[in-house]
């Protein structure tokens, strides 16, 4: 659905759906029934913050069976290009045909922070991989995807995306590496949440200048908070976050912080629908997902074909 929903012009709403840490599936399930006919398709993270979780293949199946569509996030640094290859081949298999392509965050920051990552390759060749794959049904070896020599090739059909940071400096650099994922494949680009909207209208007229967003739909991540202090922290802490100070004030003001933080989203996407280039809106409300709803009620008519 979410293919066809941008090849037709849909202006779509995804959102995101973290795995539990315990083999839970009614806690799936319960997230699963929070976004379900909300949106058009959810992210299904990838042992997100280096922490670890269901897989997201796993998570994908119990959300696909529960009527929604999954994108299966897949990141570098956890596997090899054989593991990366069977996971995206035994994915396919299972039903799943979105694939978002991510570096990962660094394992310091984890549960697990003595692990060894791998980064066998970075996004960029992650993306190609996969493009070649459903493009010339090859490995990365040069191998055709097949049984035996006088077998069919068997090209797994995904729809793949990648992710991008309009935040980071210098942000032409960051516009250079979204073309790039742009030439090696990507179909979709998801970014960073959005509360800087002056810098991402700056970065988003780069990628104009060099022609991606006629390449690939670019959906602009947006991200509800329920306090001044969690702007605060991520300001501080988060790469690729930029806070700017009157949404901090404003959030310090609120007489109910939950609902200026959904105010400022709905705010943010609507202003983000107005941007040339931008094909949808990814809403990453962190361990949040009931208030999704509110969201995409709030933000109006304008999705009634996303989520059709």
């Amino acid at each position: 659905m979410l293919e066809r929903s941008l090849a037709e012009g849909a202006f779509v709403v995804t959102a995101e759906l973290g795995p539990p840490k315990a083999p839970d599936i009614e806690a799936i399930r319960r997230k699963a029934a929070l976004l379900k006919g909300q949106v058009t398709a959810v992210n299904i993270t990838d042992n997100q913050t280096a922490v670890v979780r269901v897989s997201s293949i796993a998570t994908a199946a119990v959300v696909l069976a529960s009527g929604l569509e999954p994108v299966i996030q897949v990141t570098c640094r956890d596997r090899n290009r054989l593991a990366i290859q069977s996971d995206l081949l035994g994915a396919f298999l299972s039903g799943i045909r979105n694939v978002l392509c991510l570096t990962g965050d660094h394992q310091k920051f984890g549960n697990h922070p003595q692990a060894r990552g791998v980064f066998d390759l970075d996004s960029v060749q992650l993306i190609a991989m996969a493009s070649r794959m459903r493009d010339e049904g090859c490995f990365e070896c040069g191998e055709e995807i097949k049984n035996s020599k006088n077998a069919p090739v068997l090209a797994p059909r995904i729809f793949i995306g990648g992710a991008a940071n309009p935040f980071g400096d210098p942000f032409e650099a960051q516009a250079m590496r979204v073309a790039a994922k742009a030439a090696a494949g990507a179909d979709f680009i998801q970014t960073q949440p959005v509360f800087d909207l002056e810098r991402f209208l700056r970065w988003m007229e780069v990628l104009r200048t060099l022609g991606v967003p006629e390449k690939v739909a670019i959906l602009a991540g947006v991200m509800p908070v329920k306090s001044y202090k969690a702007l605060e922290y991520m300001d501080r802490n988060v790469p690729g976050i930029r806070i700017p100070g009157l949404l901090i004030e404003r959030m310090k003001k609120a007489a109910s912080p939950k609902e200026e933080g959904v105010a400022i989203c709905v705010e943010t996407m609507r202003a983000l629908q107005q941007v040339p280039g931008i094909r949808g809106i990814h809403i990453m409300a962190v361990e949040w997902e009931d208030v999704v709803a509110e969201i995409v009620h709030q933000f109006g008519n304008g999705v009634g074909s996303a989520v059709a």
